[in-house]
C-alpha cells in the first residue's frame, strides 16, 4: 500500500444511511458485527454503514463496539422508536481542522450571519432578496413549511390538523405526527453520523443555538421538507399500522433516492468554503490516530507536538 493511502479514508458519501436495531443482542463476527434476534443471526458488514441507532432491548460486546470505531461508524444510542438521543461515539475523521473552521465561522458575527443566510437560501428555489431582514427571511421560512404541509396532505389525503409532537403523551399522538416524529428523529441521526464523520461539531448550530445537537437541527431543516416529511405522508397514506417501523423503512428509501448523505457533506463543507472533493479524501492523522497534534503559538502558528519544550535536547531521553 502506498504510504499517501494510509490518510485515505472511507467517504461517507459512499455509505449506507442508517440501522435502526432494538431487542437484540450484537457481537463481532470476523471484522463485522452479527446482529441477533428472535429472527436468527444477521452478519452487517459496518465498513459500509455511517449509523447503527441502538434502541431499548439492545446489548452490544465491547468487541463489536472497537470494530464499528475502526469502520468510523457512528454508534448513538436511542429511545424507542428512535425519537429520543441518549449518547453517540464517535465517527470517521481525527483530524480538527474542520472544526476548528467551523468555529471560526460560528464566533464570528458577520461570517455567521452569512451561513445563516447561506442556509436559508439553500432551501429556496430561487435566490433571497438581499435586503431582506434575518425576521423577515425567517416568516418566508414559516410559510414555505406550512405551504409543504398543505400541499403534501391535500396529495396524499391525510388529514393534519397541525405539527403537535408531546414526547410525554406518545400514545396519543396521531398517526402523521407519530410519523413526522420518527421520520425527522431518523433524519437526525443521519445528519449527526455525516456531521461527525464530516469532522465538525454537532453542538456550534448557527440557526439553532444552546444544545449539543444545534448544528443536527441546522442541516436536517435543510432536508426536512423533500425527505422525513414526505417519508412520513406516505407511509400514513399506505395504512397506520406498525407506523414507526414502516416509517424508518420509507425513511431509508428517501434517503438514497436522493444521495443524502452525499448532499449532506457537499453542503456543508460550502457554507464553510470548504473544498469538498479534498477535504473527503484525507486525514492526516487516519494513519495514526494517538499521533499528538501540533502545539498552538500566537499568530495563528503550529509546531510540532510531542516534544518537552524548555528540556535540553541531550536530557529528554531520560524522562
Amino acid at each position: 500500500m502506498a504510504t499517501s493511502n494510509l490518510h485515505q479514508i472511507p467517504k461517507i458519501s459512499d455509505r449506507l444511511s442508517y440501522l435502526y436495531i432494538e431487542h437484540a443482542k450484537i457481537d463481532k463476527e470476523a471484522q463485522a458485527i452479527a446482529i441477533h434476534n428472535a429472527f436468527g443471526t444477521t452478519p452487517v458488514p459496518c465498513a459500509g454503514l455511517s449509523l447503527l441507532m441502538l434502541g431499548p432491548g439492545v446489548s452490544i460486546t465491547h468487541a463489536a463496539i472497537m470494530v464499528l470505531a475502526g469502520c468510523g461508524c457512528l454508534v448513538a444510542w436511542v429511545g424507542e422508536f428512535g425519537v429520543r438521543f441518549y449518547a453517540s461515539g464517535t465517527g470517521i475523521t481525527r483530524s480538527a481542522a474542520n472544526i476548528m473552521k467551523q468555529a471560526s465561522y460560528w464566533a464570528d458575527d458577520g461570517l455567521h450571519l452569512n451561513v445563516v443566510r447561506a442556509m436559508y437560501e439553500m432551501r429556496f428555489p430561487d435566490k433571497l432578496d438581499s435586503g431582506l431582514t434575518l425576521q423577515q427571511i425567517r416568516g418566508h421560512e414559516g410559510v414555505r413549511v406550512r405551504d409543504t404541509y398543505a400541499r403534501l396532505s391535500k396529495q396524499y389525503e391525510v388529514v393534519m390538523v397541525k405539527r403537535d409532537y408531546d414526547r410525554s403523551k406518545w400514545t396519543r399522538q396521531d398517526p402523521i405526527n407519530k410519523a413526522l416524529s420518527v421520520a425527522n428523529s431518523c433524519l437526525y441521526g443521519v445528519c449527526h453520523a455525516a456531521i461527525v464523520a464530516a469532522g465538525y461539531s454537532p453542538a456550534l448550530g448557527f440557526v439553532h443555538t444552546g444544545k449539543q445537537l444545534s448544528f443536527v437541527y441546522d442541516i436536517a431543516d435543510l432536508y426536512k421538507m423533500e425527505t422525513s416529511v414526505v417519508a412520513a405522508f406516505k407511509t400514513v397514506a399506505s395504512g397506520i399500522g406498525e407506523i414507526e417501523r414502516r416509517t424508518r423503512m420509507v425513511c431509508r428509501d428517501e434517503f438514497y433516492s436522493i444521495g443524502l448523505l452525499k448532499r449532506i457533506v457537499r453542503d456543508i463543507h460550502s457554507l464553510f468554503d470548504i473544498d469538498c472533493a479534498h477535504n473527503s479524501i484525507y486525514d492526516d492523522y487516519a494513519g495514526d490516530q494517538a499521533q499528538p497534534g501540533g502545539l498552538w503559538e500566537p499568530g495563528g502558528k503550529v509546531v510540532e507536538g510531542g516534544l518537552l519544550y524548555g528540556i535540553d535536547d541531550d536530557k529528554q531521553g531520560d524522562s
